[in-house]
């Protein structure tokens, strides 16, 4: 089980591979970033009373439970007890909808996970599911990229050629779709690496397209990998990742930009003027086939992947649940409490294959998140219905105003002129773009500071950089000047990735934990089907104007902003555990 050395990807996991990290639960003790946490809402809890003597009471802890029980109103956090875990536990399921076997031991193997900590093993898995978030927009910027020169090899118009990234958007489409599932039933390990060896094959495959239609339909197939990084990655970082350190969540998005950067530096070298024959684009989409299959390599041989924990209870094998959390704890070099014996205890099912769900019942729960029983809790209170709705408009516009966009902007910046009115090289094109990737890059870092800014927080961050954005993608259009264009478009792509940078950040924080998958899951969904209409709208827009695409993605970021500014929820200071 190393990083940096070849390790067996198909190995079973046992606890007697992992000795030395258990400790009985009356000796186990909370990680200290959970404490904090718990420390920091207390506190908060305490002073919005405005209940000096409450205060008082919290600090000096309430005599109405037993020892081990940790509630927001006691500060006894060790030594745990089985009674204290389970009336814990118990707390966190009620609201949940779901209290089988299944769901409370998920809830224990939760808590577990929370005590180890932040250590190597999910640092690794930060990479690791980093590659997935740059693999993503490392094709979505690389077609895009491809344009001019697939237009001009297979003599297709500069507005049809645009069909090309539809055809990516229907296999990312398809594959969020098949994978978010897929990986419920056939296990996020799985899915976690197919994602990349599909996406690194086609894309390969998709340097030797013969023709147009080979082209588009190489890149709808890589699309159906690509398209299941997001929601594979996300979920397998999130069941590993302690719950107070959920920011890192956020900060997993800076790997977005950086794929674009990649995509723009890798193609100013090959597409900037240096292939006579055109064949350019083809050397550059080998290149990114061959970066995504080392990717694959890297996370198939040269890290040990654990499956999820959860993936396995739900499979009935609960020993090797036990022995994820002992392996993770045992790389964190730290120690766990967690036993079969205690999942049975609180659990109530001794015989882990009555906590099996069998596939059929994995696939109705997830389909169940987006029934009228799960949608329906998210209007019941006013505020969070408004929210809710808001928020999910959003997505939507974003979603269409981004690849309007970004999606063409090889295209729009090959139309600006130079200082004495000629046309710019095919060189400044691509080296206008990569200066664009460049000065984007910092946003997404900034970002991840500028929302624990009082007075401003995640809403306030988010409307600002969103009316920016919009407004700087009308001023792109304001002069044919390349070096106007070069300049505004860094300082829309800027504010942009802040923007995106907190919208992932705020989404799943906004919504109560019973529903936020099902909140998210619709916001996701929204954004990907508008991202595949982008395209069709972009090639089908009347009018001779080539910046009416522009001109549309503005109006579509500006909607949004106005959305942000009716959000009635501000979350800054108010994470849930």
């Amino acid at each position: 089980m190393k990083f940096m050395g070849l390790t067996n990807p198909l190995q079973k996991e046992s606890v007697d591979n992992y000795q030395g990290v258990l400790v009985p639960l009356a000796n186990a003790s909370r990680d200290p970033a959970v404490v904090a946490e718990y420390e920091r809402r207390r506190s908060l809890e305490a002073e919005s009373d405005g209940d000096r003597s409450k205060r008082e009471k919290v600090e000096k802890g309430s005599g109405d439970g037993e020892e081990g029980v940790l509630r927001t109103s006691s500060a006894l956090y060790s030594p745990y007890t089985i009674e204290g875990l389970r009336a814990e536990i118990n707390e966190d399921v009620s609201p949940s909808g779901h209290d089988s076997a299944y769901d409370v031991k998920s809830k224990v193997i939760n808590k577990a996970i929370q005590d180890i900590g932040m250590g190597r093993y999910n640092w690794e898995l930060f990479v690791l599911c980093g590659f997935g978030w740059f693999a993503d927009n490392l094709w979505l910027q690389g077609v895009a990229l491809t344009l001019p020169s697939i237009a001009e090899e297979f003599n297709i118009s500069q507005t049809h050629v645009r069909y090309t990234t539809m055809s990516l958007f229907i296999g990312l489409c398809l594959g969020a779709s098949f994978w978010g599932i897929g990986s419920d039933i056939m296990g996020r390990r799985l899915a976690f690496n197919m994602t990349l060896f599909l996406a690194g094959v086609f894309g390969i495959a998709a340097g030797a397209a013969p023709t147009w239609v080979g082209a588009c339909g190489l890149y709808a197939a890589l699309g159906v990998g690509v398209g299941g990084n997001l929601p594979v990655d996300g979920a397998l970082f999130l069941e590993f990742l302690p719950n107070a350190s959920g920011r890192l969540l956020t900060f997993l998005s800076i790997w977005w930009p950086i794929g674009q950067l990649v995509a723009s530096l890798i193609a100013w070298g090959f597409l900037g003027g240096n292939y006579s024959n055109n064949d350019g684009w083809r050397y550059f989409v080998y290149t990114m086939g061959a970066m995504t299959f080392a990717m694959f390599l890297a996370r198939f041989l040269l890290f040990h992947l654990y499956e999820s924990p959860k993936f396995l209870l739900s499979r009935g094998r609960q020993a090797e649940a036990v022995a994820v959390v002992h392996g993770m704890a045992y790389k964190n070099k730290t120690t766990t409490w967690l036993t079969e014996e205690i999942l049975d205890e609180i659990g109530g099912n001794p015989v882990a294959k009555e906590s099996a769900l069998s596939t059929s019942e994995i696939v109705k729960r997830k389909f169940a998140s987006f029934s009228t029983e799960r949608i329906g809790p998210l209007f019941q209170e006013r505020k969070l219905g408004l929210n809710t709705a808001l928020l999910w408009f959003c997505w939507l516009t974003i979603g269409m105003g981004y690849p309007l966009f970004n999606a063409f902007l090889p295209q729009y910046l090959a139309n600006g002129k130079g200082a004495d009115g000629a046309a710019i090289s095919t060189n400044e094109t691509y080296r206008n773009y990569a200066i664009t990737s460049v000065i984007g890059v910092p946003g997404s870092l900034i970002a991840c500071f500028t929302v624990d800014v009082p007075y401003i927080g995640r809403k306030g961050t988010m409307a600002i950089s969103t009316c920016l954005s919009g407004v700087f993608l009308f001023l792109f259009t304001i002069s044919a000047d390349a070096n106007v264009q070069l300049a505004f478009s860094s300082i829309e792509a800027f504010f942009q990735n802040i923007m995106y940078g907190v919208l992932y950040a705020y989404t799943p924080e906004v919504f109560p934990a019973p529903v936020r998958g099902t909140g998210t899951g619709i916001a996701s969904f929204l954004n990907r089907i508008a991202g595949l209409c982008a395209p069709i709208i972009a090639a089908n827009i009347p009018g001779a104007n080539p910046n009416a695409p522009v001109f549309v993605s503005g109006a579509l970021i500006l909607a949004a902003f106005v959305a942000m500014v009716f959000l009635p929820i501000e979350t800054r200071g108010k994470q849930r555990l």
